[in-house]
């Protein structure tokens, strides 16, 4: 049997869940001066600029001691609000404000959306302007279909980084879970796996290849639910198949999931060039396809929340 403590326990983490979830939709991100991850990414800095004209043992070396000490503070952190938050009414508010900054749906749907919105005024130079929001890629040279469906695969993919990972960590292990988690995914985008810091971020990026590796499968499997709710079955049917498909043909291991699912789901090609082609039988996307794909992720996010909060609510621990 569960014990009534644990049924106690588990429920108010999924009351908080969902509170932060309706902070996020109601008013959206913190400001910047004073966001978490702006200031996990400035303590990141801080540990690894000294070591970035080192060789590649002291850039390695540096780049998992800035992590681990970062990760550490916002662990402690995390653990210091759990605890003082307690179980009230007011503690709950506290836990699902300081869970908010360590997700973002709110503001991945508004900035696929302004690139949309371009797309579809014609404004190829503003949807381009635009899109650097949400890749790390070069825009200026993308004609409409590759700006729509870079759009596209970074819904897709933060689905899984910025919204199903920091909820399944909380899910788990409360606020330091998520908040170990942010951080290790803000070095591993600051660094990645290439060029002339790599090895700044070697350990960041192979932990987070690790912890992501089942939001990224959850996220993919959210998105096959979605197509089936907002599309039908023949979409979530397509999703699948390319999921099975094309999902290793991406660098990252993690992000070719929910990516391949989309645009199976959306029966779209979408391509990085000289990188990648998901859904190469299909046509190119266009600002109606992102729109699409807004829904379906903002479905997704939908389900997956229900989802962590049922597990919550009924699971055993």
């Amino acid at each position: 049997m569960v014990k009534t403590g644990t049924i106690a326990r588990v429920s108010y983490r999924a009351l908080s869940l969902a509170a932060a979830a309706t902070l996020d939709l109601a008013f959206g991100e913190p400001p910047a001066s004073w966001h978490p991850v702006v200031l996990a990414g400035r303590a990141l800095a801080l540990g690894t600029d000294r070591h970035k004209r080192s060789g590649q043992s002291a850039q390695l070396i540096g780049g998992a001691a800035a992590l681990i000490a970062t990760a550490g503070a916002a662990a402690v952190v995390g653990a210091v609000v759990d605890r003082r938050a307690g179980r009230s009414a007011t503690g709950l508010l506290v836990r699902a404000a300081a869970l908010k900054p360590l997700f973002a749906v709110r503001m991945l749907l508004a900035e696929a959306s302004v690139v949309a919105t371009a797309l579809e005024d014609g404004d190829l130079d503003g949807a381009r302007e635009r899109l650097r929001s949400l890749v790390s890629r070069p825009t200026g040279a993308l004609g409409p279909g590759l700006v729509a469906a870079a759009a596209i695969e970074s819904l897709a993919e933060n689905l899984g980084d910025s919204v199903v990972a920091p909820w399944l960590y909380y899910s788990g292990f409360s606020l330091p879970g998520a908040a170990v988690y942010r951080v290790i995914n803000t070095a591993d985008s600051m660094y990645g796996y290439h060029g002339e810091n790599e090895w700044l971020g070697k350990a960041a990026a192979r932990t987070d290849d690790i912890l992501s590796w089942l939001p990224s499968r959850i996220a993919a499997g959210a998105i096959v639910a979605a197509a089936r709710v907002r599309l039908g079955p023949d979409a979530a049917t397509a999703g699948v198949a390319t999921w099975r498909r094309d999902a290793r043909v991406t660098e990252s291991s993690n992000a070719g999931n929910p990516m391949a699912v989309m645009a199976g789901a959306l029966q779209r090609r979408l391509e990085k060039r000289d990188h990648y082609v998901l859904g190469a039988e299909f046509a190119e996307p266009d600002a109606s396809d992102l729109r699409r794909a807004i829904d379906l992720t903002a479905t997704a996010a939908g389900l997956t929340l229900a989802g962590f909060t049922a597990a919550l609510v009924f699971g055993r621990r």
